[in-house]
């Protein structure tokens, strides 16, 4: 019988991924209470600011110099899809689309033929500590669909369904279904030009939470589908009898049977898989493309046009403090989640 683990590899910063996935990254930070400017009220002495990856008394400040965060910066060619689990996120992009958005919300973004966007991290707590915790994962587009419209959509944590799995022991695992299907349980529609938005591509993003001591059977896939099991928290697990240390992936076959089995810590892993695309890919920073010259090509239009300038007051701007959860869409509709 064949192993169905490929590979078992220990999580960077990024985080390797498999076609049609292009990057995914885990942010968590122990943010300390916020400032009158949502940013740390602590002092930012010794740090990189505008480049500051290094954790340092819990947290980063990423780009941002006064909040944490990543000020205005352009994408073109793919998607991006921010998982918020613990704490806040505010968007502002040049299309004049804006949210706030966390707590367990999801944010898809198309960037397609380009668009600038803002991603700020504000404390709004300022009694208090500010945990902070959120996967950004980047979906290549194929070529086809590269320089389709730009797209922003919120998936609000109480519209994600969540299958629950209990074993025979009577222990639970909770499965957040952000894309793909488990049995009946279906995610919300993805963007429209995404790779996920045709389900023959069986592409699945998915955030699992396991008791202790809990089993689970992963849901066959086709021959074919890239599946990757990152193991992020928590203290042992066992997937298809084979030991996979915290914070390491897992590359397993779709299509074989795997048992997911947990040791005595409850465990938390996100799953990515899909088709995968299988095009050339050229990257160049924030662009994605097939070819050099299309590389080449986007850069000309960003400088010349900022793929539609910046409509607000700052690179790394924030909604006011006592703003809820919300979202404004490019057509002008608000949604407000309070």
């Amino acid at each position: 019988m064949n192993n169905p683990i490929k590979e078992i590899a220990p999580l960077g910063f990024p985080w390797q991924t498999s076609d049609p996935f292009l990057f995914c990254v885990h942010h968590e930070d122990f943010y300390p209470a916020g400032n009158e400017q949502m940013g740390p009220k602590a002092s930012l002495a010794g740090r990189n600011l505008g480049n500051d990856f290094t954790i340092k008394e819990g947290f980063r400040m990423y780009h941002g110099q006064t909040v944490p965060g990543f000020p205005a910066h352009p994408h073109r060619g793919f998607e991006t899809v921010t998982i918020a689990k613990t704490g806040l996120v505010d968007h502002s992009d040049s299309l004049g689309a804006a949210g706030r958005f966390g707590n367990g919300d999801v944010q898809w973004m198309t960037a397609g033929k380009g668009v600038q966007h803002s991603e700020m991290f504000p404390l709004l707590n300022q009694e208090s500590n500010n945990p902070f915790e959120l996967f950004q994962i980047w979906l290549n587009l194929p070529s086809y669909k590269k320089m389709a419209n730009p797209h922003f959509a919120m998936l609000w944590h109480e519209d994600i369904p969540v299958y629950q799995h209990t074993d025979a022991q009577n222990l639970q695992t909770k499965v957040d279904v952000i894309a793909g299907k488990i049995g009946d349980t279906q995610a919300p529609a993805p963007a429209p030009d995404s790779w996920a938005a045709d389900p023959t591509n069986e592409l699945a993003i998915w955030t699992i939470k396991m008791d202790a001591n809990a089993q689970w059977q992963l849901p066959l896939a086709s021959t074919g589908i890239n599946r990757r099991l990152y193991f992020y928290k928590g203290n042992q697990l066992k997937v298809a009898g084979e030991n996979v240390p915290p914070y390491h992936s897992a590359q397993v076959q779709a299509d074989a049977e795997v048992l997911i089995e947990n040791g005595d810590q409850e465990s938390f892993l996100l799953l990515l898989q899909g088709k995968p695309i299988d095009e050339p890919v050229v990257q160049h920073g924030p662009f994605v493309m097939n070819t050099a010259h299309e590389i080449q090509s986007a850069m000309r239009m960003f400088q010349a046009t900022q793929f539609g300038g910046w409509p607000w007051p700052a690179h790394d701007h924030v909604h006011p403090r006592e703003k809820g959860r919300f979202a404004r869409f490019a057509d002008g509709s608000v949604v407000e989640k309070g």
